[in-house]
């Protein structure tokens, strides 16, 4: 079986040493990225199966960087910062990175987090074709499969991991899953002390279908528990 490689992109070369250190221990194939115009080129290049990607990095910061690298791959990102304000986890998930990683981190964290994603995108490629896509509710439509879900008539493009939260939550109406539930179905990894992730999620996937206090349906917060997807008579 194939190494599978994962491109860190970090201007601080004490992180991307220490992390080259802990993902070749667990065999994956590491490259090194200083900048953001060196991440896009290898990104070209290499085809990574992952990339770690720091968001404030010279010549191009990581928001940019994710965003060249969608116009030609898909390749998974989990992203690095020491800034942890709601607006830029939000923009982040919303040009596409798949997780969001604040510093300093444990580095065997980010491990696990290497792991679940491609783990998850491995079974997301051998799920069969057709499979359970379309979910339809009062003034709401899901489809996997095209990775959009239309509200009142109004029709948005969902990342992977918001069209997964939202179709695990709508496949079970009116079940309540905790914040580390989510984590571990969604995300695949175990709850390591910060769940911003899924609350950004959540956030994101209501502005984007403009849920109302007079939608037919609601992904409700529970609190001191987590979240559960409402369809309201």
């Amino acid at each position: 079986m194939a190494q599978s490689r994962v491109l860190v992109a970090d201007d601080d070369e004490k992180i991307r040493e220490l992390l080259e250190l802990y993902l070749t221990k667990e065999g994956f194939a590491v490259e090194q990225a200083a900048d953001g115009a060196e991440a896009i080129l290898k990104a070209q290049q290499l085809k990574p199966d992952l990339i770690v990607l720091d968001i404030m990095m010279p010549v191009l910061d990581g928001m940019e960087v994710c965003r060249q690298v969608r116009k030609f791959s898909q390749v998974p990102v989990i992203m690095l910062t020491a800034r942890t304000e709601d607006e830029d986890r939000i923009l982040g998930l919303e040009l596409g990175a798949d997780d969001y990683l604040a510093k300093p981190f444990n580095p065997r964290e980010l491990v696990a987090r290497v792991k679940a994603v491609l783990r998850r995108m491995t079974h997301a490629a051998e799920e069969p074709a057709g499979k359970d896509t379309l979910l339809s509710f009062a003034q709401l439509t899901i489809n996997r499969q095209e990775y959009v879900a239309t509200s009142s008539g109004h029709t948005v493009q969902l990342t992977a991991k918001e069209m997964d939260l939202l179709w695990h939550l709508a496949s079970h109406p009116g079940r309540v899953f905790s914040r580390e539930q989510l984590l571990e179905s969604i995300w695949g990894y175990e709850y390591f002390g910060d769940t911003r992730t899924v609350d950004t999620h959540i956030k994101r996937i209501r502005q984007k279908l403009d849920v109302r206090e007079d939608s037919l349906w609601d992904i409700k917060t529970v609190w001191g528990v987590g979240y559960k997807f409402e369809v309201r008579s």
